[in-house]
């Protein structure tokens, strides 16, 4: 996604088309099959992250290093002094963060990650924040492979998959960028696509000028750079876009935020205003793009992908420098060419509380130590004594008076803000506060977990059929008792938004939760469900779920990568894989449309975890644009244990002559027993071969847990 796709994703989350509908669920008792008992998720080994809208709370992340250079853990907030131009403030927020990197579990036999088909916040954000912007505006073109391998790096050997990141262009190119996702595919993608367009070397276009005009200026005369104004105009727009980003990541409050910056940096001599245009212009945006970093508490971490080679690309265009000196054209311009774009990404580097990494063919260390630097931390925010809005620097210190020895690192202050804060009240037609909020924060919030899972099936063309199954978990849900009954009310959103900024709408609705003390003795061991449906024409979106209760008015969001296929391209294609199970089946359920209800005997499950004993209901479909020509197709389901032997399988055949009048598809619908699987991790997968020469094939899979089996009721 791109830059300015951040803010369409933002604005755009606040301007659904709602669509109200109210549903009563009343539901009947009724015997149900054993279920797990499902427990309280487990505490969180970082503080949750949040989305705070006080213009003038003030948060600093403080690493705290011994004498040997180890991070100091154990300190509480007495430890800590907080000083603002001197003043000293009084912390009302103190947590420590120390997160491990975590690492996407796989089967032996897997030869890469099975992507998860379940998005949840119901163990919160514990891993890192990062935002990966990849600076084409200033980037050689032939170097572009360069910038590709050290992000590529960064992302596959130092991101880890409790990590949440994003991919950003600073061109803003829509089909280029990537949201927050911890899916390593998506991520590489959206690297893969980057070509530096940077404009060419200023010394390199004097020359040029130079040798045109050699004998027709007067002496003395200044050689201009050709491309003056629109290498002005291209570091703008980097530092514009970056600013809106700083400003979008200004919302998440309570963790540390990284931006990692590729650039060869902004090479504009912004020294010389008299004689560079755009060299005041510059110096304004660099100052706006700062102010908005330090008020958002974004630390940058700059790095030059050119490494030790510098402007080897530059040099070797360089037949001979104009003899005339008072030019300033020499050997000399390529090096301060190369120092001022190195100067400005220390300069952004040191002003937020990152560092830069250049003149180093070697990352390894710097990217360890960018890991470091956002693993281990302590978190203070205060609401400063100067409230004023007046533009002004205000310097902050942090300070560890009982460990004298100890090395604090922390940013050095703030720029505050100017102006009114913006208090423009909500719409009446509007989603409630809580669940706008939810909805427009750059990431999931787990105040009420949720989890979700999406099933795209071929829809009416050219759309997919993208059915959504959102669980609330069980025991956060409160319910008030009345006449016999318990109630509560959930309101629940959907948007999606493709690459290009666009937002489908998938509506609010407001179920209205009546229950009999059976069922909600169930929904609290298994939580509450909602099946709705979006159509959506091909290609890839970010989905956000947004749920919010109303009795203690605690909300929640998950964002969701989907995919949606051309299911009219030649060949075979395959469907998602529809799953649910005995025991899931029983968690209360509101439908408002669910085009799986005839397909399987329960509803869209979000379980991947299944108790011994169990039967998995599945459903997909095979569609097969491979012509007219007579042909078969092989379909296998099998679930394989880790190991890779296999503990279930069945196979079928099935004749091109049914798809007549089917829509193009073979549905394929297996029940799957777990009386004989130990409990384990387990691969379910279903593979579908032609028997056309050319053998096409597809292949779905998804992971599936078995547990021990729940204990019999007394």
């Amino acid at each position: 996604m791109s830059i300015s796709s951040f803010t369409r994703l933002f604005s755009g989350a606040l301007a659904l088309t709602t669509v109200l509908l109210t549903v009563s669920l009343t539901v009947s008792g009724q015997s149900v099959p054993q279920a797990p008992t499902a427990q309280a998720p487990p505490s969180p080994q970082a503080p949750p992250v949040t989305f705070r809208a006080e213009v003038n709370y003030v948060e600093v992340d403080a690493r705290v290093l011994d004498e040997s250079g180890r991070f100091l853990e154990g300190l509480t907030s007495a430890d800590f002094q907080v000083f603002e131009d001197g003043k000293p403030q009084k912390v009302e927020l103190f947590s420590l963060v120390n997160m491990p990197v975590t690492r996407t579990p796989r089967p032996l036999f897997a030869s890469r990650p099975i992507e998860p088909d379940v998005a949840t916040n119901i163990e919160g954000l514990d891993g890192r924040i990062y935002v990966v912007v990849l600076d084409d505006f200033h980037t050689n073109p032939q170097r572009s492979p360069r910038v590709r391998a050290a992000a590529r790096r960064f992302i596959e050997q130092y991101v880890g998959a409790n990590d949440m990141v994003a991919v950003v262009h600073t061109s803003g190119r829509s089909d280029a960028g990537q949201d927050f996702t911890n899916n390593q595919r998506l991520l590489l993608q959206a690297v893969d696509k980057f070509m530096g367009r940077k404009l060419r070397s200023s010394t390199l276009n004097r020359i040029d000028q130079e040798m045109m005009t050699r004998g027709m200026r007067q002496p003395g005369e200044r050689v201009q750079d050709i491309d003056d104004m629109e290498r002005g105009y291209q570091a703008r727009s980097m530092l514009d876009g970056v600013r809106q980003l700083m400003r979008y990541l200004s919302g998440i409050s309570g963790r540390r935020k990284a931006l990692v910056l590729f650039s060869e940096g902004i090479d504009y001599d912004i020294t010389n205003v008299f004689d560079n245009r755009e060299a005041t212009n510059i110096l304004d945006a660099t100052r706006l793009m700062l102010s908005e970093a330090t008020r958002a508490n974004v630390a940058m971490y700059t790095v030059d992908p050119r490494g030790l080679g510098g402007l080897a690309e530059e040099g070797i265009e360089v037949q001979s420098f104009p003899e005339d000196q008072s030019l300033g054209i020499n050997s000399q311009s390529l090096f301060n060419e190369l120092q001022l774009g190195q100067n400005s990404l220390r300069v952004m580097a040191a002003e937020t509380g990152g560092f830069a990494v250049v003149n180093t063919n070697d990352f390894t260390g710097a990217y360890q130590r960018i890991v470091d630097d956002n693993s281990a931390y302590y978190v203070l925010g205060y609401y400063p004594t100067n409230d004023k809005r007046d533009g002004r620097f205000r310097k902050i210190e942090v300070k560890v008076p009982t460990r004298p020895r100890a090395q604090v690192r922390a940013r050095k202050g703030y720029i505050a803000a100017r102006g009114r804060a913006d208090s423009k009240p909500a719409a009446a037609g509007d989603l409630t506060p809580e669940l706008r909020d939810a909805m427009s924060s750059p990431l999931p919030l787990s105040e009420l977990p949720l989890a979700v899972t999406a099933a795209v099936f071929k829809g009416p063309q050219p759309n997919g059929a993208v059915v959504l199954s959102t669980l609330v978990a069980g025991p956060t849900l409160p319910l008030e008792e009345k006449d016999g009954l318990l109630r509560n009310a959930l309101e629940v959103a959907v948007s999606a938004v493709n690459q290009s900024g666009k937002v489908f709408s998938g509506g609010r609705n407001t179920l209205d939760l009546t229950m009999r003390p059976d069922t909600a003795s169930r929904a609290r061991a298994l939580g509450f469900r909602m099946v709705s449906t979006i159509d959506l024409p091909p290609g890839r979106y970010t989905v956000r779920v947004g749920a919010r209760e109303q009795l203690t008015r605690k909300a929640g969001s998950v964002s969701y990568d989907l995919e949606v296929p051309d299911f009219t391209r030649k060949g075979l294609l395959i469907s998602s894989l529809a799953l649910t199970s005995v025991a899931s089946s029983a968690a209360p359920t509101a439908r408002t449309k669910d085009p799986l209800q005839q397909l399987l005997p329960g509803p869209l499950s979000t379980h991947r975890a299944f108790p011994q004993g169990d039967e998995l209901a599945l459903f997909t479909e095979v569609y097969d644009n491979s012509g007219s020509q007579p042909h078969k197709v092989d379909i296998s389901v099998t679930l394989k244990a880790e190991g890779g032997q296999s503990v279930f399988e069945t196979r079928e055949e099935r004749d091109y002559s049914e798809l007549k009048g089917s829509g193009g598809g073979y549905g394929v619908a297996v029940r799957v027993p777990l009386k004989s699987a130990v409990p384990g991790m387990y691969v379910l997968a279903v593979e579908a071969r032609s028997r056309l020469e050319s053998k096409p094939s597809v292949r779905r899979e998804t992971i599936v847990r078995v547990t021990a089996p729940a204990p019999a009721a007394p």
